[in-house]
């Protein structure tokens, strides 16, 4: 896996010419450095930008699974449906890209640089390959299990595989000695951290406040484990951890250059997140999810997270003789229904809800409905919007006036998709309209759609162009103080804990709408300005939010599934506490109206009789096949015989089991 590197240090250096971002455009090496002449400032931005392309990938895919996000991809390739809907298994590109991103764009680079570092005393940049290994290792852990670790960045062609723990503590490992290197002074003739740090500026406090959250953050994996599993020392990491939002260790995306990364092809600058949740027209928001915004805890009140986080589209546009946009209306996303009645889906199919499109000019379209009751219903719903229509036996003709979102399809299950409104957002890279301008990362179906003002969708909080990637927050760290203490039975500090939590995410938030609003974006999305002050107010005072003398687990769970959002962490989250089976600790259900849908066809996967049975849900991922099982499946089967049997989809990973002889009565050891 070692000749890796040398595929990745080309790309870098090329792009790092023609990069606009201010890190990613220093290149000081000769014309024709190499690997071991590649400077560390240089080398560093590029791998905290590419992990953050795993990140993403990782963070999408895994909040499918979790029920935040609903695909319609499901090509052979590529079938993200599967882990929103259907729960099959995907098809052989989904779980590659996350391993590919890792190793290829990220891993391969660590021992180089720590070598590089350690010959110069550049204690930092030693201790940032350190960090980077284990933010890299652990998430491979956290979806494949077993895996190469220990011989994985070596010459040797075919690593042997380790088993979780393995991979667990070497982490750890990683991280210790990252916080001790980050204590050193480095010489003064060693490169400054912050020639070569996009993350935190080369503020060395921030860096090891990172190292205690990952602690605390991997440590929390070990809730099921009554031997391993240790409050208090999840606790004096938080103490040590980062303490207010401006310590929040993130990667602020940009929207200005069209420069594409040479593996992906996405947009170098960007918010990795946006890479996969928002580029393309397929993802959208979940019942389940939106549900939480709405009417949490059965409340009733909206969340003031929802208009920033659900996205909107324009109805019922009109266009004045210049052939602009006026007397619109934002209409809010709805969610998709996944777990309950589905009753869209399971009529059009699992992956049928379609973009809309932009009518121009008076656009007819005809839909042929045989069934009396349908026909009536579509009729009524036409009445109701205020459009013109026509009825000829079973054909129904309607007039969708210039300016118009509509979908573009005669079948008349698809006619309402509009209120689906998808998370797309814009690039200067990925638009396709010239004029489309750096402050404006709305998406619009088309040229003519911009020229008229009309927004097909404003876009998600987490997942635009813009967006800030969150590597690590205050506001995590809050929810797992609230959690830790919870079980220790110290409901009134975990109350403090969970309250706090959810104001640090609300501060976090405004900040970033304030700073999109200073910059021009909010000029054309209202959905990009800050929240109403009052409206904050008046939600911690809701019964949204849990009183000091009710509150669950659930409630502290279900808040911290709202702010995490796009990330890996919502899945660990899931397996910790068994999704909604209710059978961990005296907790009950944790997420309660998570589980299968009416469009469940994953018999072969998730081989569980009930819920109470590990295998009843998602526990991994199945090794990429094209990278693993065709060229290193000996050392595949010999860690775990299982590793490509079809439920390996509902086999639990090392830190997902109580005890070690559970996660070895898996392996069949």
């Amino acid at each position: 896996m070692r000749s890796l590197k040398y595929i990745i240090l080309g790309s870098l250096l090329v792009l790092g010419v023609t990069s606009c971002k201010k890190w990613l455009d220093v290149n000081t090496d000769p014309s024709n450095p190499s690997n071991a002449t590649a400077a560390e400032q240089n080398r560093l931005p590029w791998i905290q930008k590419f992990y953050c392309y795993s990140a993403g990938v990782t963070n999408f895919r895994t909040s499918c699974i979790t029920g935040v996000y609903y695909s319609t991809t499901s090509t052979a390739t590529g079938n993200v449906n599967s882990f929103s809907t259907t729960w099959t298994a995907p098809g052989t590109s989904v779980n590659i890209t996350p391993y590919q991103t890792w190793f290829i764009e990220v891993a391969a680079n660590l021992n180089d640089l720590y070598n590089s570092a350690q010959k110069k005393n550049a204690w930092h940049y030693m201790a940032a390959a350190d960090v980077f290994h284990a933010l890299g290792f652990m998430q491979m852990l956290d979806l494949y299990g077993e895996m190469p670790y220990t011989q994985a960045l070596t010459e040797t062609p075919s690593p042997t595989f380790d088993d979780g723990k393995t991979i667990y503590y070497g982490c750890m490992e990683k991280l210790n000695e990252a916080i001790d290197l980050f204590s050193r002074t480095q010489d003064a003739t060693a490169p400054k951290l912050s020639s070569g740090d996009m993350w935190n500026g080369g503020d060395v406090n921030k860096w090891i406040k990172l190292c205690w959250g990952l602690k605390a953050r991997y440590m929390l994996k070990l809730s099921k484990k009554s031997d391993l599993y240790n409050a208090d020392s999840i606790l004096y990491c938080l103490s040590k951890g980062p303490q207010s939002i401006a310590d929040n260790v993130v990667l602020t995306g940009l929207n200005n250059s069209t420069v594409l990364d040479y593996l992906i092809t996405d947009p170098v600058v960007t918010n990795g997140n946006f890479d996969y949740a928002a580029f393309g027209s397929a993802n959208r928001l979940t019942k389940y999810y939106c549900d939480l915004l709405t009417n949490m805890r059965g409340a009733g009140i909206a969340d003031p997270r929802m208009t920033k986080i659900v996205p909107a589209t324009m109805a019922g546009a009109q266009l004045d003789g210049s052939g602009k946009a006026i007397n619109y209306t934002w209409l809010r996303s709805i969610g998709v229904d996944s777990y309950e009645s589905a009753t869209r889906l399971v009529k059009g199919g699992p992956a049928s809800i379609l973009p809309a499109a932009y009518a121009a000019t008076n656009t007819n379209v005809k839909y042929t409905i045989s069934n009396a009751t349908d026909k009536a219903n579509f009729v009524a719903a036409q009445v109701t919007a205020g459009r013109t229509y026509s009825v000829v036996a079973d054909t129904v003709t309607v007039t969708y006036k210039a300016g118009s979102l509509y979908i573009n399809s005669t079948n008349y299950l698809y006619a309402g998709d509009t209120v689906y409104v998808n998370m797309r957002s814009s690039a200067l890279a990925t638009s396709g309209i010239p004029t489309q301008g750096e402050t404006n990362v709305s998406w619009y179906p088309n040229q003519a759609a911009f020229t008229a003002g009309v927004v097909a969708s404003t876009g998600s909080y987490q997942v635009r162009p813009v967006s800030d990637q969150e590597i690590l927050t205050y506001h995590e760290m809050l929810f797992i103080k609230a959690e830790v203490l919870m079980r220790k039975g110290d409901v009134a500090n975990a109350y403090t804990a969970y309250k706090a939590a959810i104001q640090a995410h609300l501060d976090m938030m405004q900040a970033k709408l304030t700073s999109w609003k200073a910059a021009g974006f909010a000029t054309t999305n209202p959905d990009m300005a800050p929240m109403d002050a009052s409206d904050i107010t008046a939600y911690m005072n809701s019964t949204a939010v849990a009183g000091a003398g009710d509150l669950t687990m659930s409630d502290i769970m279900l808040q911290k599934y709202v702010a995490m959002g796009c990330s890996i962490e919502n899945y660990n989250d899931m397996r910790r506490f068994n999704y909604s089976a209710g059978n961990v600790g005296p907790y009950g259900v944790v997420y309660p109206g998570y589980k299968r849908g009416p469009l469940y066809a994953g018999a072969a996967q998730y081989t569980g009789g009930d819920p109470s049975n590990p295998r009843y849900w998602s526990r991994r991922w199945a090794l990429p096949t094209t990278l693993e099982l065709n060229y290193n499946l000996n050392n595949a089967l010999a860690v775990n015989p299982h590793a490509t049997d079809p439920n390996i989809w509902s086999m639990p990973v090392w830190w997902d089991c109580a005890t070690d002889a559970e996660y070895n009565g898996f392996l069949g050891k």
